[in-house]
């Protein structure tokens, strides 16, 4: 029960890898804040947090590409909970379409969700949190392999780790970790919906599918005291995937 009397925001909490993550911090006793821009969808989710074991949740409306809406959940988290611990930067958007065929307006969109959110959750998480607060974001292997008609999302990710290392040196004395991890593949939608995947453009090895849940609990021991002399690293929970790329 690593996370008692901490409170814990989770960005995209009601889709796939989201939902594993704050229902793993639940389970070891945070309050969790749903930060989701379907509320709806991240309402319906609540209860099954609570029969997780979190002493209770609440769902914040947010669109993590836009900064107000950012810093209106971190302030609902002290406003409702008193306090702010950790941060999960795990919304994403990924788009496939080839370079040539990319705007301005698709890269904006991506990179907005993907790298701009993070940015926007830690610059107002480094306002809000006290020593020994953790900032996890969850990035991809596409950081540092990937595929065609991915670039954006692959541009964004690796950017997402450079947030990440500066984040952890500008934190260190406010005494706030941050680190990020690079899943592989993991049974989730946005896997499946693939269309690299659904032509056979790209092919997967069933032994490199991970479960969300293997996600969540990287991201749960980054976030915990048991982490609490690593900073500014970058994890990959790929399988090993990446070791044979």
């Amino acid at each position: 029960m690593r996370f008692i009397d901490r409170v814990a925001i989770v960005s995209g909490a009601s889709g796939g890898i989201g939902f594993a993550i704050a229902q793993r911090l639940a389970r070891e006793g945070a309050r969790i804040v749903m930060a989701d821009r379907n509320p709806d969808k991240a309402k319906a989710r609540v209860g099954d947090l609570i029969a997780a074991g979190a002493p209770d949740a609440w769902v914040s409306r947010c669109d993590v590409s836009v900064e107000t809406e950012v810093e209106a959940t971190c302030k609902g988290a002290l406003d409702r909970f008193g306090r702010l611990d950790v941060v999960v930067n795990n919304a994403g958007l990924m788009t496939f379409v080839p370079i040539e065929d990319l705007t301005g307006e698709t890269w904006t969109q991506v990179l907005g969700v993907d790298l701009m959110g993070a940015f926007y959750f830690t610059k107002h998480a480094f306002r809000r949190m006290k020593p020994g607060g953790s900032i996890v974001n969850v990035a991809s292997i596409h950081a540092v392999m990937t595929s065609p008609l991915a670039a954006p999302y692959a541009a964004a990710k690796a950017a997402m780790l450079s947030l990440t290392r500066t984040a952890s040196i500008e934190g260190k004395p406010k005494g706030i970790r941050s680190n990020a991890i690079l899943p592989g593949a993991v049974d989730t939608p946005m896997l499946w919906d693939n269309p690299n995947i659904k032509s056979g453009a790209e092919t997967i090895n069933p032994d490199d599918v991970g479960k969300p849940d293997e996600i969540a609990a990287a991201v749960a021991f980054l976030a915990s005291d048991d982490a609490s002399f690593v900073t500014g690293a970058s994890l990959a929970v790929d399988g090993g995937r990446l070791a044979k790329l």
